[in-house]
């Protein structure tokens, strides 16, 4: 199934402002992150790990099924596909994996900061409060920069549809020709 032009461009729309979301959301943990492992005064890091938990417990998850199924459902109505190129596949499953990282890995490490703060005990230490942060920023970056460069090529089956095209005799889509100055 394709999809026409407008409900392709407008899950395209919905796809990167979710995960600009995702990415702002991120950066504001990893700012909350420093300050935590940062400051030395207990009011400080309790303030701090507990808006980590505001993000990680209301607002990552949403954000990160948006992208992920957005992404999703753009890949499988548009003529890219899920598995024609490599770039599509990567995306999906570095979106797929951090996503899982987010519910099973993060989430649960903000909220043992934060039981481990309001109980007392003793202040997080950086990597506990920074290490997720930082992996989910750089797997963004990442994907951001695969998004805008569309590396590799084609997968294998990315090279079957493009092979029956040229044996039906199909004209393939080409670039533009460049029109001189």
């Amino acid at each position: 199934m394709k999809l026409s032009r407008r409900p392709r461009r407008a899950l395209l729309v919905v796809h990167v402002v979710t995960s600009a979301g995702w990415l702002g959301l991120t950066l504001g943990l990893l700012a909350l992150g420093i300050t935590a492992a940062t400051a030395g005064q207990h009011a400080t890091v309790a303030a701090s790990v507990r808006s980590m938990q505001l993000f990680a417990d209301w607002l990552l998850l949403p954000v990160a099924f948006g992208t992920l199924l957005s992404g999703l459902a753009l890949s499988l109505g548009t003529p890219r596909g899920l598995a024609r190129y490599r770039w599509v596949w990567t995306k999906f499953w570095l979106t797929l994996a951090t996503t899982a990282a987010t519910a099973f890995v993060l989430r649960p490490g903000v909220n043992s900061a934060v039981t481990a703060v309001a109980g007392g005990g003793p202040l997080p230490d950086a990597g506990e409060v920074l290490f997720g942060p930082c992996v989910s920023l750089s797997a963004y970056v990442f994907m951001t920069v695969i998004s805008v460069l569309k590396p590799w090529g084609p997968t294998r089956r990315g090279r079957r549809p493009r092979g029956a095209a040229r044996a039906a005799g199909a004209p393939l889509r080409t670039a533009a020709p460049e029109v001189p100055a």
